[in-house]
């Protein structure tokens, strides 16, 4: 009937348009989809950071064993606990970042300046690869749980990771400062070896540390916070210097560790926090939805919303789909995709170059899926349930996907006779079939009673 020749059409569909890519064959159809969880269902977390005030962890991007598929991003998490902080780093990585849960202040390098944000649910937020920064929870009674897009840069890929550089740091974590001779610090510092060794082993916490006096290990950041600005400042005194006396020709556009010690643990009376240089945060959560209908909506952010994406490369979207409804079938031809589930359950269908199947994968809450370029593939919700995805694109421009059915798609823009031809069929049916979805982009669900036999 009507309906099987639809999903017909679709399946030699999927084949036709993107068989230019050649070489790639799997002989077991049970094989493929086992392979195709392994390659595009993310779900082997990799600790970064653990301690009892918070965590950071990814699924790592790079060259998927066994294939020629590489994934040019890892997708990080960062959870913390109420009252705690991030202590001082720089990546050799770009950060997007998107506030899943809980609200937070970050700080970082901008122009030689230190800037403060206050982040809420739904800010997006960049870092530069080699900005120093700090994430702190301040609120007392929730937990911060952060989704973050980390690149996979030519610098980084000596490290097979992203590497982070602690500005802060004794035993755990060790400062960047630990690896210079103590008798060069000394000597930079004009302080007296002892007084370097006390300053580089005190901190034993990790670098997620409680700020609360409830408990009873004490930190050199929460012992800082505590002191009074001219007590902090006489600490700081000692090691202000070290910047320009090991990096003295420095370029103004880089960090400063002067003026980053100096703010961060002194405040107003060192140096002016200038928030209105840096750029503010972009909240997708109170963006108006690019395309929304009955059974869900659909919103994207690239850098002509948000220009700080550019320097980043990195776009950014949301997705909600109501219970049984799909996103059609659809490419990327400019960029690659990354998703996280935040909510519901539902399923993900990718489509290999040679038109079979790589993956149906059920996901659920916390799933992290990646499609390569130019792959087709679809997102389904379950029956009992909407599916809220959020994701990060590989590239800052406006993205332009092609749908390959439903209204306005591929499908309707190449019927004619050529197409009919293609498929061994006449015009007129070609066109029965075109027109038989009257919605498009985000499709509804069919009755049980319609469901189609295999």
């Amino acid at each position: 009937g009507k309906d099987k020749d639809i999903l017909l059409l679709v399946l030699i569909l999927f084949s036709a348009l993107v068989a230019c890519v050649d070489g790639f064959h799997v002989d077991e159809e049970s094989e493929q989809r086992t392979q195709g969880e392994q390659w595009f269902l993310l779900r082997h977390l990799h600790n970064v950071v653990k301690t009892d005030a918070g965590s950071m962890r990814f699924v790592k991007g790079g060259y998927r064993r066994g294939s020629f598929l590489h994934s040019p991003m890892h997708i990080g998490f960062i959870s913390m606990e109420p009252n705690s902080l991030f202590i001082p780093q720089y990546l050799d990585s770009n950060l997007v970042i998107f506030v899943h849960h809980g609200e937070a202040r970050i700080g970082h390098i901008y122009k030689d300046q230190l800037e403060e944000r206050s982040l809420k649910p739904g800010d997006v937020y960049t870092i530069p690869a080699g900005s120093a920064f700090y994430l702190e929870n301040r609120v007392e009674s929730k937990r911060l749980q952060i989704i973050c897009s980390i690149d996979i840069t030519s610098e980084s890929m000596g490290w097979h990771a992203f590497q982070s550089f602690f500005i802060g740091g004794g035993s755990n974590p060790s400062s960047v400062l630990a690896g210079f001779d103590h008798t060069t610090l000394s000597t930079a510092l004009n302080v007296s070896t002892a007084e370097v060794h006390a300053l580089l082993t005190r901190q034993s916490s990790g670098p997620i540390v409680h700020l609360s006096g409830s408990h009873h290990h004490a930190n050199v950041w929460s012992n800082f916070l505590d002191l009074e600005p001219h007590q902090r400042l006489a600490n700081l005194k000692r090691i202000v210097n070290f910047d320009e006396e090991v990096r003295p020709k420095e370029e103004k556009s880089r960090w400063s560790f002067r003026k980053f010690l100096f703010t961060l643990l002194n405040g107003e009376d060192v140096i002016e926090r200038v928030n209105h240089k840096a750029p503010s945060t972009y909240n997708i959560y109170d963006k108006k939805p690019d395309f929304k209908n009955d059974f869900g909506w659909s919103k994207k952010v690239d850098s002509s919303d948000y220009s700080p994406l550019e320097q980043s490369g990195h776009g950014v979207y949301l997705v909600n789909l109501s219970p049984g409804s799909l996103m059609a079938p659809h490419i990327n031809p400019s960029a690659i995709e990354y998703g996280v589930v935040l909510r519901g359950t539902g399923r993900i269908q990718i489509v290999y170059p040679n038109g079979t199947l790589a993956m149906n994968a059920k996901v659920r809450e916390g799933d992290v899926f990646w499609v390569p370029r130019y792959f087709p593939f679809c997102q389904i919700a379950s029956m009992n349930s909407p599916l809220e995805f959020f994701g990060f694109t590989t590239s800052a421009k406006r993205n332009h996907q092609q749908f390959l059915v439903g209204k306005n798609s591929l499908m309707q823009s190449l019927r004619g006779r050529e197409f009919a031809a293609a498929f061994g069929i006449d015009e007129k049916r070609l066109k029965r079939i075109a027109n038989a979805q009257r919605e498009q982009v985000i499709l509804p669900s069919r009755s049980s009673e319609d469901e189609l036999e295999f």
